[in-house]
């Protein structure tokens, strides 16, 4: 059974997801929480970016601030990092100190100029089509602590079920977005025909097939064609004979 503090970290995504606008809004606010409750396990300042892996192409798509995000971003770019190496393991990967450990030379010298030594990446689990990971960042060698990765971990499993809430959110208002489009380019497509068939003096099915050769003829998309000649009627300059 869940903690009371794991209860209610879980309500506080829960109403990070209802008052996002998509996605990526929902993950920016998700580092902002991550940072903080390392932050204060820890005792000391740690920063936090978020990759998503849609279509097995990673991205930075959020950051607890503007240095996370780069850092982030920069190990997306030389594709190597605790960060990746955390999403393809699917567990916990630590850089406990970037001056002695070199695993990841590139990427070291990189955090080292931006004034960070020591990483944690957290995988989140997700879905097939899915994987993500937290990547932690702290100023101090040796900060992530067992204990602090526990805790990391612990988070990062309540954040893996509100990502997932999310995605699902997101994927069906994405389907309803694509079902309205498509009924509105069907009325529009309807209503065209409509206007062919009062001019020409036609069936419908010749209609369409006016309406589809033009289409071709013009190399212009059926719906576009359909909404130019619907322009028309309200601008009170129908035409529907078209060039053969």
């Amino acid at each position: 059974m869940e903690s009371s503090g794991a209860h209610d970290q879980f309500l506080q995504l829960h109403d990070l997801i209802i008052g996002s606008n998509n996605v990526n809004d929902f993950l920016g606010e998700l580092s902002v929480v991550a940072a903080g409750t390392l932050s204060q396990t820890a005792g000391s300042p740690i920063d936090c970016g978020v990759t998503l892996r849609r279509r097995k192409r990673s991205t930075t798509v959020a950051g607890s601030s503007d240095r996370a995000r780069e850092l982030d971003r920069l190990e997306q770019a030389l594709g190597q990092g605790p960060c990746l190496t955390a999403m393809e393991a699917m567990k916990p990967v630590l850089l406990a100190n970037v001056a002695t450990d070199n695993r990841w030379p590139e990427y070291q010298r990189v955090l080292a100029e931006h004034g960070c030594r020591a990483v944690l990446g957290v995988p989140l689990a997700l879905d097939e089509n899915h994987a993500a990971a937290l990547n932690f960042f702290a100023v101090e060698p040796d900060t992530f602590t067992e204990d602090i990765v526990k805790r990391a971990e612990s988070f990062a499993g309540l954040a893996g079920r509100a990502l997932r809430l999310a995605l699902k959110i997101s994927d069906a208002q994405n389907l309803a977005d694509d079902l309205t489009a498509a009924l509105q380019n069907r009325t529009a497509i309807d209503l065209a025909c409509g206007v062919i068939m009062a001019q020409n003096r036609c069936s419908q099915e010749e209609a369409m097939a006016l309406l589809t050769k033009a289409s071709s003829h013009r190399n212009q998309k059926l719906r576009e064609l359909a909404a130019e000649i619907l322009g028309r009627v309200g601008a009170g300059t129908v035409s529907t004979h078209f060039d053969p």
